[in-house]
């Protein structure tokens, strides 16, 4: 589950971590209530007009502006709020701008007007390979970290945790010692690893990322921008994280998707596949690929599908103008075959004509009764035994 900035920051913050102070709004009026509480709170007459949605590199998209003046405010919000933002990372159709952050610069001198700001990368995330969270950090932030890894790797640090002890003081000192601040700075640096990491384990976060991670003129430590990912299996011991998510950001077949339990992920191809699953799934994706098709979606119904929720992921799949076949490959074990054929049959007798062909490859429990219920329904499914068939009969679809 993705979380706008706002949202990262206020989950931060409420775990101790310095974040630059900010406020969500969805109004330019309400931009410009937020420009003077920021103002009255830290004297700055400088904020930074921030877009919110799920993607990085809205600065290059124009989605986050520097306003020195409350008429710059009202400029920014009028622009943003409403454009359809594209980024890198939201791909040419770009995402719909509803919520801003009007955030305190932190790009401010020192009393004796000299500055002495500079950006960091940080980040926690799990290193799969050994099983152990690792904190990620650069001298080089505010900008495009895979850059930085592909051109100066010698750039990038990690310092890996042991989840018996959790990080160590003499860590979190060795991070702030190679990210070479000082005095204050390097007290404060060291805090602010230490709130992150705790963070990061209390929110059952699967990433925390900030980029830039900031030191100001006076020496703090402040979060600039953030970007938390939780783990969607530790959902069910927060409850309140399911008020901040929003559907918005999310693609609509996902969305219904998920009311049904069903594990669905939306892809660009041509052949739309309902497994029951991941590594089948997996394999049945490669499968397409092989025979000269493009799988149109991941889609495992689980160990618990029922002929609703066949027929759910049967509509799900439909809705997709772009595929051309769809293949349904059950390994009966946990979940019957004939469950899986009868939410066809269902699905078919609910939609009436289907638009494109449909291959079935039944196996395990109760494969003959699957078979026989498809059969005698008179539909129109070209039946699979081995996967070997299967692969054929998808490559004649798409031919």
């Amino acid at each position: 589950m993705n979380l706008h900035e706002y949202q990262a920051k206020q989950l931060l913050a409420s775990n101790g971590v310095p974040v630059a102070e900010g406020i969500m709004v969805e109004s330019v009026d309400d931009a410009l209530e937020a420009a003077r509480k920021i103002q009255e709170s830290t004297g700055t007459g400088i904020w930074v007009v921030k877009a919110q949605i799920h993607a990085g590199g809205r600065g290059k998209g124009g989605g986050v502006k520097v306003a020195k003046s409350m008429d710059a405010v009202r400029e920014h919000a009028t622009n943003i709020l409403g454009m359809n933002l594209v980024t890198p990372q939201t791909g040419p159709e770009g995402k719909l701008v509803r919520k801003l952050l009007i955030q305190r610069d932190m790009y401010y001198p020192k009393e004796d007007g000299r500055f002495d700001v500079k950006e960091f990368y940080m980040s926690v995330l799990l290193n799969q390979k050994t099983g152990r969270n690792i904190i990620m950090y650069s001298t080089e932030g505010g900008v495009d970290i895979e850059g930085v890894a592909k051109e100066t790797p010698h750039l990038i640090h990690t310092e890996e945790i042991d989840p018996g002890v959790g990080i160590l003081p003499f860590q979190a000192r060795k991070i702030a010692s190679n990210l070479k601040v000082q005095g204050t700075a390097f007290k404060n640096m060291v805090k602010f690893v230490q709130m992150l990491y705790k963070a990061y384990l209390a929110a059952d976060a699967s990433l925390v990322e900030i980029n830039p991670l900031v030191k100001t003129s006076d020496d703090l430590i402040l979060a600039a921008d953030a970007k938390v990912n939780l783990d969607d299996n530790a959902i069910f011991r927060h409850p309140a994280y399911e008020e901040m998510r929003d559907l918005n950001e999310e693609d609509p077949t996902e969305v219904e998707a998920s009311a049904y339990n069903l594990n669905f992920i939306k892809l660009d191809g041509n052949v739309g596949c309902m497994v029951n699953g991941a590594g089948l799934a997996m394999a049945t994706m490669d499968m397409i690929k092989l025979s000269g098709g493009h799988p149109a979606n991941f889609l495992d119904v689980g160990g618990n599908a029922s002929a609703e929720t066949v027929e759910a992921g049967f509509r799900i799949i439909l809705k997709d103008p772009n595929v051309k076949a769809i293949l349904i490959n059950i390994f009966g074990g946990i979940v019957r075959c004939d469950r899986v054929a009868q939410g066809v049959v269902d699905a078919y007798k609910q939609i009436g004509s289907i638009p494109v062909p449909v291959i079935v490859r039944l196996q395990g429990t109760n494969a003959k009764e699957g078979k026989d219920l498809i059969d005698e329904s008179g539909l129109k499914v070209a039946s699979a035994i081995t996967l070997e068939d299967s692969a054929e009969l998808v490559k004649q679809a798409v031919s």
